[in-house]
């Protein structure tokens, strides 16, 4: 974290997936590291979270997915962010992510994917390493 403002992140869960305790569990680990946390509840659709993203003003979308339509959601959030002026709020994904789709996921904008089983501390890190606050 740097100057005044803490890193501010939002936990999106887009599409019909109902199964969020990792999403939760990520969110509590966030804010236990110090960022502030923005969980946007479950069945959104990519432009409600885009929307929200822009209104709260985060510096990251942590986008969870255990239903399989990561390879439709994730990117659409990435391109809505785009149409919307915005390429500085860092997208990254979790959930049941087959390894082969990961390449395409960053190749889509999606920095960085963390399958079950990745270590939260490895994952606050990954965030304190890459992400900044925004200048807004």
């Amino acid at each position: 974290m740097t100057g005044g403002r803490r890193v501010r992140v939002m936990v999106a869960k887009p599409g019909l997936d109902g199964h969020d305790r990792g999403a939760r569990i990520i969110a509590r680990a966030y804010r236990d590291a110090g960022f502030e946390v923005v969980y946007s509840g479950l069945h959104q659709s990519p432009e409600e979270i885009v929307e929200a993203a822009i209104q709260e003003d985060v510096d990251m979308i942590g986008l969870s997915s255990l239903a399989g339509a990561h390879r439709y959601l994730f990117p659409r959030v990435v391109e809505l962010l785009k149409e919307n002026g915005i390429d500085d709020i860092i997208v990254v994904g979790g959930g049941i992510i087959p390894e082969d789709d990961i390449p395409k996921m960053k190749a889509a904008g999606i920095k960085e994917i963390f399958t079950p089983g990745s270590p939260l501390e490895q994952i606050v890190q990954w965030v304190k390493d890459h992400v900044t606050p925004r200048e807004v």
